[in-house]
């Protein structure tokens, strides 16, 4: 239990974090506002011309690769892995719908078998 919380406190102070900044930029774009329309596009305009750096460029194939192994891994960290006990029970519940459903659609299909049956007078 002391890992739920521990990760639903980071995930908390993350928002709240995330929140902070939004209002940041959002107080830093009201005060841009105040000047000129013209200004501001213009200002987009030079940062839509900007030609691209080498650094900008996509990484390479096995770069890109290991990167993702590397997000793997770390979302892995963060998973919250079900006990022994718990694991147990949900493969008992699943075991269990199964053969609920195994047996009602075993029904259903005797019924719809035995309804064809009787109306075209044929056996099978």
């Amino acid at each position: 239990m002391a890992n739920k919380d521990r990760n639903k406190r980071s995930v908390r102070k993350a928002r709240a974090e995330e929140r902070a900044r939004v209002e940041a930029a959002q107080a830093a774009s009201a005060g841009s506002q105040s000047g000129s329309s013209k200004a501001v596009a213009k200002t987009e305009k030079k940062a839509e011309k900007k030609p691209e750096k080498k650094s900008d460029k996509k990484p390479g194939l096995f770069r890109r690769f290991f990167n993702y192994l590397a997000e793997v891994r770390s979302e892995l960290r963060r998973v919250t892995w079900p006990s022994k006990e718990e694991l147990k029970s949900y493969s008992v519940a699943i075991i269990a719908m199964l053969i609920v459903f195994g047996v009602v659609i075993w029904l259903v299909d005797s019924g719809i078998v035995a309804a064809l049956v009787g109306y075209t007078g044929l056996r099978g």
